[in-house]
């Protein structure tokens, strides 16, 4: 079993920049994925980030890349994502999640493991 808890979610003007992070605890192994994903009101669960928990290997959508930075710190047990000139699409409530292996970034029903979600608003 794997808990994910998000916290870092805030209101930020257009061009502004945040930092989710993602406490995990339980069963994690090294070749476990470690991902951000963000659902916005009427729209599907869509892919952000992601990071093997050994390190090595990350993987980002293409609306994020170059914006957003994933990165794990395995001795504290913590996923963040530095989220840097927000655009108002960015606005959706962000999740971390876990799944063993690391194929299949992009698909939300191979992830075994969901934090709670944390909402994002970014204003024009």
């Amino acid at each position: 079993q794997v808990q994910l808890v998000e916290s870092g979610g805030d209101l930020v003007q257009a061009g502004g920049s945040l930092r989710l992070s993602c406490a995990a605890s339980g069963s994690i192994f090294n070749n476990n994925a470690m991902g951000w994903f963000r659902q916005a009101p009427g729209q599907e669960r869509e892919f952000v980030a992601g990071v093997r928990w050994g390190g090595g290997i990350t993987y980002y959508a293409d609306s994020v890349k170059g914006r957003f930075t994933i990165s794990r710190d395995s001795a504290k047990n913590m996923v963040d994502q530095q989220m840097n000139s927000l655009h108002p699409e960015d606005t959706a409530v962000y999740y971390c999640a876990a799944k063993r292996g690391i194929m299949n970034w992009g698909i939300s029903s191979r992830y075994n493991y969901w934090g709670q979600g944390t909402q994002v608003t970014v204003s024009s």
